[in-house]
């Protein structure tokens, strides 16, 4: 029988997962696709248990929290609506709240992680990251709205940690730890965002100043860094999945020299003659 043809249970991811070298005692930053382990008992806490067993009780669980939602509706990707509600939804789009908004864009996984007893997640409108372990507030705490996914974020935190990042089911276009690699790039363009926070007063509209961050090449950049640096990233099959594991530095450190050269080199390649 093939991991298609069988049901996934705790135990069994459990295993899967230290057969791909999950560290107890570690940082996991986990980007996951519930679907793409195939029929799982219990769902999404049962797959949220089995990294914590992994993990142990000096690990720490991390995931992203994002809420694309919250920002103009003129720049809804995800979601298409009418234009005759725009104005409605400006008027009374919800503010973002850590302990409420939900994200359930990313997955069951990941909002099965953020409304976890004794999760934390970082206060950021947009691009929040939520946590459970002993770590889960220090990662979290710090998280200003000009630094998504840079170096005052959680996801800079978990690299500053030593932490890996798993790729449970999903390609590297979601590994968020390049983008962290894009902010050291020299000449990181800005672009104008709006998101709605809460404030004293009320919910309002704010606008910053938001990293041009592009994540379309990232797909051959994972190829790229399994091609060059075979040891450094640890490929296996968690349920029917495929998992790919490796650690935020590696990943981080490889992207901010691939990335310049390549963009590039691209570059030089459609300009006209």
């Amino acid at each position: 029988m093939t991991a298609e043809t069988v049901p996934q249970t705790r135990s069994s991811l459990v295993r899967d997962l230290r057969n791909l070298g999950v560290r107890p005692g570690s940082t996991l930053l986990v980007h996951a696709s519930l679907r793409s382990l195939g029929w799982v008992c219990g769902g999404a806490p049962t797959v949220v248990r089995a990294l914590l067993d992994v993990l142990g009780d000096d690990g720490t669980l991390v995931v992203p929290a994002f809420t694309r939602e919250n920002r103009d509706p003129s720049r809804w990707s995800h979601l298409r609506v009418p234009e005759a509600w725009w104005p409605a939804i400006r008027a009374e789009l919800p503010a973002f709240d850590p302990a409420v908004t939900p994200c359930r864009e990313l997955g069951l996984i990941a909002e099965t992680v953020r409304t976890w007893p004794g999760a934390f997640r970082s206060g950021h409108p947009q691009t929040s990251f939520a946590a459970v372990g002993p770590r889960a507030r220090e990662l979290t705490v710090r998280h200003p709205i000009t630094s998504e996914l840079g170096p005052e974020s959680p996801l800079a935190a978990v690299e500053a940690a030593g932490g890996d990042t798993l790729l449970l089911g999903v390609g590297y276009d979601r590994c968020t730890a390049f983008h962290l690699a894009e902010y050291r790039l020299p000449g990181l363009g800005r672009r104008p965002n709006r998101c709605v926070v809460a404030t004293p007063e009320g919910r309002r509209w704010t606008t910053y100043q938001a990293a041009a961050l592009d994540d379309r090449d990232f797909a051959e950049l994972g190829k790229a860094l399994e091609s060059i640096s075979a040891n450094v990233v640890r490929i296996g099959n968690v349920g029917a999945g495929t998992a790919r594991l490796l650690p935020v530095t590696s990943a981080v450190t490889f992207a901010t020299t691939w990335l310049p050269r390549h963009r590039q080199a691209s570059e030089q390649r459609v300009s006209p003659d």
